[in-house]
């Protein structure tokens, strides 16, 4: 099933980025790129067994496996927004993050390693 979301205006991606990478990113910029990288993983890792959340921003299921249909799913992801922009963006790594305690990971598939990061010259490739 594809994303759900909107497509991201480049020019507010890229202004939202640049923001990030200086440091300023504000409240609306940090919103954008959260959801914005929520999506990505949709698409780079489809599938329903990995809920992966992201308060108060954002939430996706991911990863193939087993699906779930009501209640917590079999595996859950989560963290604060800015350990979601240094993963996605591959200012850390996910085992820097997980090692640290900012991610709460719970489940046989909550490694979202394999697919992170999500821009262009990470070790996960473009967005």
């Amino acid at each position: 099933m594809p994303p759900r979301r909107r497509p991201t205006d480049p020019a507010a991606l890229a202004a939202a980025l640049d923001a990030l990478a200086a440091g300023s990113a504000g409240p609306a910029e940090q919103k954008l790129l959260v959801r914005h990288f929520l999506a990505s993983l949709e698409t780079r890792a489809p599938g329903r067994s990995v809920e992966v959340r992201v308060p108060p921003w954002g939430a996706v299921q991911v990863v193939a496996g087993v699906r779930h249909t009501r209640g917590t799913p079999p595996a859950v992801v989560e963290m604060a927004p800015a350990t979601w922009l240094d993963l996605a963006t591959g200012a850390t790594t996910w085992a820097e993050a997980v090692g640290a305690g900012r991610v709460s990971a719970s489940g046989e598939r909550a490694d979202l390693a394999p697919y992170l990061p999500l821009v262009a010259g990470g070790a996960g490739g473009a967005a």
